[in-house]
């Protein structure tokens, strides 16, 4: 049987200048999986899908016309001009199933959270999208807190500073729940945090 190998994270964080939220996911999919180089790549996660109904209702609006692929370069600008930093809470994994699954990840080193906070000074909401993610996060604050139920926020210090730490529901269409649901539960993050 092969030996599993460590993944590295293949993206840069994406770290807005003004950004006021940090969205955290797990990790991303494997290569094969991905349909642009960027944050939530797999065509059948519905991320950016929840984002088009929140923001512009409508579901295929940072979908390329005639293609099964998001449009990166329209994601970027929204998100630059809504003040959303990405990145995710494992740095180093091994995939024990060589899928996407969080249930088959093994998270080998974290993510520096601590860093990446340093270059959002304006940032005082963290989000988590899943359940892998929430859980991961929760470990590297310095004292225990209580974990926010899907939809709701906990308030946590964390490197002298105040957060709002809001855990979401998994865009992955694995969570079992309609999209639109889960864009009703994103949309009253985004009312919450002053974005619409």
């Amino acid at each position: 049987m092969p030996e599993i190998q460590f993944e590295q994270h293949p993206l840069a964080p994406f770290l807005p200048k003004d950004a006021k939220i940090l969205m955290m996911g797990s990790f991303p999919p494997p290569k094969t999986k991905w349909r642009m180089e960027f944050y939530y790549p797999n065509f059948q996660n519905d991320m950016w899908r929840i984002f088009g109904l929140v923001f512009f209702d409508d579901k295929d609006y940072f979908i390329l016309e005639g293609n099964k692929s998001f449009d990166k370069d329209k994601i970027i600008d929204f998100l630059n001009d809504k003040g959303v930093a990405l990145y995710d809470t494992a740095q180093v994994v091994r995939r024990l199933k060589g899928n996407a699954s969080d249930n088959y990840l093994e998270i080998v080193e974290t993510a520096d959270i601590q860093h990446l906070l340093n270059k959002l000074p304006s940032c005082n909401t963290l989000v988590t999208t899943g359940e892998k993610a929430t859980d991961t996060l929760c470990s590297l604050f310095r004292k225990e807190i209580k974990k926010p139920l899907i939809g709701n926020y906990v308030d946590v210090e964390f490197i002298e500073r105040q957060f709002r730490f809001y855990r979401m529901p998994s865009s992955s269409r694995a969570y079992p729940k309609p999209l639109t649901e889960k864009a009703e539960v994103y949309r009253n993050l985004f009312a919450e945090t002053g974005l619409i």
